[in-house]
């Protein structure tokens, strides 16, 4: 029996590809006019910034400090502070539970669309 998995993508334990995975720190926003697709910043929405993806993918954001996650779609550009990996907005960052902290550590995973994240997540 054999298994076709897609260059650059991962194997899971149950057979299943995925694109990857990134963890580090994710911050909230809420503010602005338009977003870096030209879309009108919706601070309720369920979207996020990231640096390289794809506009349209949706990634899985899981909040590693509370096990709560979400499912955001690429909109936007950022995150611009050092350390981070994905800028949420406010309404994606009330669902992860981070409004008060303001910062969290996260696991960001590709779920939908052409993007591809490299890393991997201990």
């Amino acid at each position: 029996m054999f298994a076709v998995v897609a260059v650059g993508a991962t194997v899971g334990f149950q057979g299943e590809a995925r694109a990857g995975s990134q963890c580090g720190k994710a911050s909230w926003y809420g503010s602005g006019s338009r977003t870096a697709n030209g879309e009108r910043m919706n601070a309720g929405a369920l979207a996020a910034a990231h640096r390289t993806l794809p506009f349209g993918t949706q990634v899985r954001v899981e909040n590693l400090g509370n096990g709560r996650a979400v499912v955001v779609r690429i909109n936007d550009r950022g995150p611009f502070v050092s350390g981070r990996v994905i800028d949420v907005t406010r309404g994606a960052a009330a669902r992860l539970g981070m409004i008060g902290s303001g910062v969290a550590r996260v696991k960001v995973t590709v779920v939908g669309g052409s993007g591809h994240l490299s890393g991997n997540c201990s």
